[in-house]
């Protein structure tokens, strides 16, 4: 709801999610899919479409969509077929398009998605279906020369797609935002795509419009369905804006989703605005019929359970086992999981090894990602491998050493191939007994009356300008053991 909105609203959105399948060659021919290439220098006369080739289906990349449907919860259908979606645009040079209309090959899914943060409820955004097509050229337009000139790259023509349609589920664009994140995470962990928006492997369109609640009464604006947003901010972004106008333009003209057809509108990131495109075609527009070249596809029982055994433990379910067998919280699982199998595996066997799952998690998050950011490395050839960062956090675990000598380590480890003990020899750290920690408290308390006096009136926060000084006495003195009988000794006294 807008913060001058004069009626209550519901905002409804359902996406469009295209994905690139990561196949070597196209759908129905031996073209290569590499990205880069020169321009139209990836192309033969069947994704051409010229007079006497014809297509021969990928099988991987009906694998590869299969995994994904699976994945997403959907029933696959035993009977499937190809059908042609006939429209006109330059960068489709068959004229039309191949693709599922009526008998898709998987429908009914789902996939659920949560924010730790809460700025949203868990909802489990339902899947109408999962479903293959080839994908169009690409149009290239030069404005800056001041001609205007549009020019044609057919090399992506034929690329497989998934494509996955939503219900109208989700209720802001931040759960929209969030749903495609997960979705992202999915395919990747499947190894379906990998989902590089910049490089056009993932491209959604946003179907958006409102329910406006007018003296009980439910009043619908218009669909709109917008396209051309290259990062999931954008479709955060573009969405908040379209809720903004379809708001005031019902305030303005009285418009509702009976009045108006649905219309396709652009994103402009630069202005932060959607602009108007078209209005938007309907099934019966394209004039979809069976492919007469390509056979219909029956799909065994068999496979689909294969496929289902081959799909391993999803994201989802490693984020509820890390918490259960690691003890951590919900958050920081999702945080480790949203990194990948690599971080994932990295995390489980630090965890293993240091014994402390919140500590690894905690130091995961906070050292190794941030170090990885800074260096712009992959955890594969971190300078820190797992069993050496469990080694340490098992250390600082049963008190040999605190967080910040325990950092000391980690930078050694960053710039050395040392191990951990070695490390620590070399940095001179060594374990303080208990009662090298009480001889130095008693001095430090007989030095500062005052915070006995302070702690038995019922601050014992004072001890903690004693903790400073112990450390300059003794670097390797562990700051919690030090505090602790700093109170045990003002106790006594």
């Amino acid at each position: 709801m807008t913060a001058d909105s004069h009626h209550p609203f519901t905002t409804v959105i359902g996406l469009e999610v295209h994905v690139q399948l990561q196949t070597k060659t196209k759908l129905f021919c031996g073209c290569v899919t590499t990205f880069g290439s020169a321009p139209n220098t990836q192309v033969c006369p069947t994704c051409l479409g010229l007079p006497g080739s014809l297509p021969v289906m990928n099988k991987r990349a009906f694998d590869l969509s299969l995994r994904a449907a699976l994945a997403l919860h959907c029933k696959i259908a035993s009977f499937t077929k190809w059908d042609r979606k006939n429209y006109f645009y330059p960068d489709l040079p068959k004229g039309y398009q191949i693709s599922q209309f009526d008998l898709p090959f998987s429908y009914e899914g789902h996939l659920e998605v949560t924010d730790p943060k809460g700025a949203f409820e868990p909802s489990n955004v339902r899947i109408i279906r999962v479903h293959l097509e080839e994908d169009a050229g690409k149009s290239m337009h030069d404005e800056t020369a001041g001609t205007a000139d549009s020019r044609i790259d057919l090399n992506r023509t034929g690329t497989p797609l998934c494509e996955i349609v939503t219900e109208p589920d989700m209720r802001s664009p931040e759960e929209a935002r969030a749903w495609l994140n997960e979705l992202k995470l999915l395919l990747v962990y499947l190894g379906v795509s990998d989902c590089n928006m910049q490089e056009g492997s993932l491209r959604v369109d946003a179907n958006v419009n409102l329910h406006i609640d007018v003296d009980g009464k439910k009043v619908a604006t218009p669909i709109a369905e917008i396209k051309n947003m290259n990062s999931f901010r954008a479709v955060e972004h573009a969405i908040e804006h379209e809720v903004d106008r379809q708001y005031d333009a019902w305030e303005e003209t009285g418009k509702t989703i009976q009045d108006e057809a649905k219309t396709t509108r652009g994103w402009d990131d630069a202005k932060g605005k959607t602009f108007l495109q078209r209005e938007k075609e309907e099934s019966a527009d394209y004039r979809y019929f069976p492919d007469p070249d390509l056979l219909p596809i029956r799909i065994p029982q068999e496979r689909v359970n294969e496929a289902k055994a081959n799909l391993g433990e999803l994201p989802a379910q490693i984020c509820q086992r890390l918490q259960t067998q690691y003890g951590i919280k919900l958050y920081d699982a999702n945080v480790i999981v949203k990194q990948g199998r690599e971080l994932i595996e990295y995390f489980e066997v630090a965890a293993t090894k240091s014994g402390d799952g919140k500590r690894t998690s905690s130091w995961i998050q906070q050292d190794v990602m941030r170090t990885l950011n800074e260096t712009q490395a992959n955890i594969e050839e971190f300078a820190v491998n797992a069993e050496q960062l469990g080694d340490l956090l098992k250390r600082v675990s049963r008190g040999d050493f605190d967080n910040a000598r325990a950092r000391d380590v980690f930078a050694h480890l960053l710039r050395t191939n040392d191990s951990v003990e070695e490390a620590i020899k070399s940095l001179g750290i060594e374990s303080v007994d208990s009662n090298e920690i009480e001889v130095l408290c008693r001095e430090l308390l007989d030095a500062n009356p005052q915070v006995i006096d302070d702690v038995k009136s019922g601050k014992q926060q004072a001890v903690g300008a004693l903790i400073g000084q112990a450390k300059k006495k003794n670097a390797n003195a562990n700051p919690k053991q030090v505090r602790e009988t700093l109170l045990q000794l003002i106790e006594q006294s």
